[in-house]
């Protein structure tokens, strides 16, 4: 049953992210002192993909704003719209990346909310709850992603913002193995899955070295999924990875502004 394979998905992908911060992957490091003392001067900004910072104009005047950051723990963006002067909540699969950012709450006297939750329901919160939803690349770790738009209008309050950055699905239709070295051969199908695009063999591999599943999912979710939610978008652009190969033929991440209207 779908449930079944969406609640072992949700398990998986949290014991592998509480890997990831023990191995210090990139996303669950948090931000320094300086970072924060310049947050609290005026003096910020923040990603949704991995280089190119959100545009200050995307951003309403943030003081006393309600954020929610959606899947986004890791100590990063949350702490920095804490020290700005927003009233921040951060929900996230991980505990262990929930820590993160209260490890730099406590460090720096913010004020965070926490809440350990999948990020497609997001019950626990009332309607009209926000007046911003923050989510970086992060959709990429469920497998489907319009209950995740859904959800964020139904928390937002009328006129509020929804700021998201995900992957362009073109990434994955390439061979895992040979991508991983540096060349790119067509192998997989769109829409893609972890879980049912892989053999076996190489699902098997995932799933010992405590590797997050992900999910490639086509533009008419990412981007027709957030109109069909009632979001209307204002703004896009696109943005690379120098990690991965197919940076030198065109940008792999997409970030979006959209508003709930009213």
């Amino acid at each position: 049953p779908d449930t079944d394979r969406k609640k072992r998905i949700l398990r998986h992908n949290r014991q592998a992210w509480d890997a990831q911060v023990g191995a210090q992957n990139r996303w669950t490091v948090p931000v320094d002192q300086d970072t924060i003392q310049l947050a609290r001067n005026g003096n910020w900004s923040v990603l949704l993909t991995p280089l190119k910072p959100v545009p200050e104009n995307w951003f309403p005047s943030i003081g006393n704003l309600d954020i929610l950051c959606l899947a986004s723990a890791g100590g990063q963006q949350a702490p920095v719209f804490a020290a700005a002067g927003a009233n921040v909540t951060v929900i996230d699969n991980s505990p262990a990346q929930l820590q993160q950012d209260r490890y730099v709450a406590e460090r720096e006297n913010l004020e965070i909310k926490t809440v350990c939750g999948d990020m497609a329901d997001l019950s626990i919160f009332g309607d009209a709850s926000f007046d911003l939803v923050f989510h970086p690349v992060s959709n990429v770790f469920v497998p489907d992603v319009n209950p995740v738009w859904k959800e964020a209008f139904r928390v937002l309050r009328p006129g509020g913002i929804l700021l998201a950055g995900f992957n362009n699905p073109v990434v994955y239709i390439f061979d895992i193995d040979q991508y991983e070295s540096g060349t790119l051969v067509a192998k997989y199908a769109l829409p893609y899955a972890d879980d049912t695009s892989l053999t076996s063999e190489e699902k098997l591999r995932y799933l010992s070295e405590q590797v997050p599943l992900e999910f490639g999912h086509l533009l008419e979710d990412q981007i027709g999924g957030q109109l069909i939610a009632g979001f209307h978008l204002t703004g896009f652009y696109e943005d690379y990875d120098h990690k991965e190969p197919l940076s030198q033929f065109m940008p792999g991440f997409i970030a979006t502004r959209a508003v709930k209207p009213g």
